[in-house]
């Protein structure tokens, strides 16, 4: 097993696939926004799904071919598109399945970054939205003394947020629900990334026999724990569009 948090993170990729693919037998379109260097692309693809990465990183999209070169991939399976979510309109209807991890953290418009991933969406798609947990870094802050940090990301909502005064974005999950909500998307799947493992000195997972596998067991456990979701590093949501 990698580093516990990588394989969460990629776990989180599958659970979407699971519930995406439910009622399908056939590979399914995915569309992964700011999906990088592909990490998780190419083993979509390689699990015979087809991918559509869009990244703003010219270096990242040229990895993404290197690495799917490397793994043996057909050129069609792993498609890079330059660009971020204002790009997705030449994408329309196309997906089954967009991935939008720790991209919501960084965008300056929630509204418009929505509008556009549902453009992409066909009938019935999936979003899984995964997005950094506001209360899970507010306790972070204050364990390392930092209270005024602390404050500030226990009140300020994701939508009055100041991203050059207080960094990243940061969400509770009523607000992610409320968000993914004003778009048509309606909840699948609800659960809690790195609910322990962001607290868990990395000298303990790396010294202790078993204990990443043990850990990694804990997350799986706990993951759909509503009162334990909101302490979550990661707030992750899988909702299927529902058209009016």
């Amino acid at each position: 097993m990698g580093p516990v948090r990588s394989e969460i993170m990629w776990q989180a990729v599958l659970d979407a696939v699971e519930v995406a693919g439910v009622s399908r037998e056939e590979p399914l379109d995915v569309l992964d926004v700011g999906g990088g260097t592909g990490g998780d692309a190419v083993r979509l693809a390689a699990l015979g799904h087809r991918v559509t990465v869009v990244d703003p990183s010219p270096d990242a999209l040229a990895a993404l071919a290197r690495r799917g070169a490397e793994a043996g991939l057909p050129r069609e399976a792993v498609t890079g598109v330059l660009g971020d979510t204002s790009d997705l309109a030449s994408l329309q209807a196309s997906a089954d399945l967009v991935l939008c991890h720790g991209v919501l953290e960084h965008v300056d418009d929630l509204d418009a970054a929505l509008a556009a991933i549902v453009t992409t969406c066909r009938p019935d798609a999936l979003v899984s939205v995964v997005v950094a947990g506001r209360h899970a870094a507010a306790i972070a802050r204050a364990l390392a003394g930092d209270f005024d940090a602390a404050q500030s990301l226990a009140t300020v909502p994701a939508d009055g947020w100041d991203r050059r005064r207080h960094g990243p974005r940061r969400f509770a999950p009523d607000e992610v629900a409320a968000l993914l909500g004003r778009h048509g998307l309606t909840p699948r799947l609800v659960q809690g990334l790195r609910v322990f493992s962001d607290l868990v000195p990395s000298a303990v997972v790396d010294t202790e026999a078993g204990a990443r596998e043990r850990l990694f067991a804990l997350e799986r456990l706990v993951r759909a724990d509503p009162g334990l979701i909101a302490v979550s590093g990661g707030l992750q949501t899988v909702a299927r569009l529902d058209l009016i």
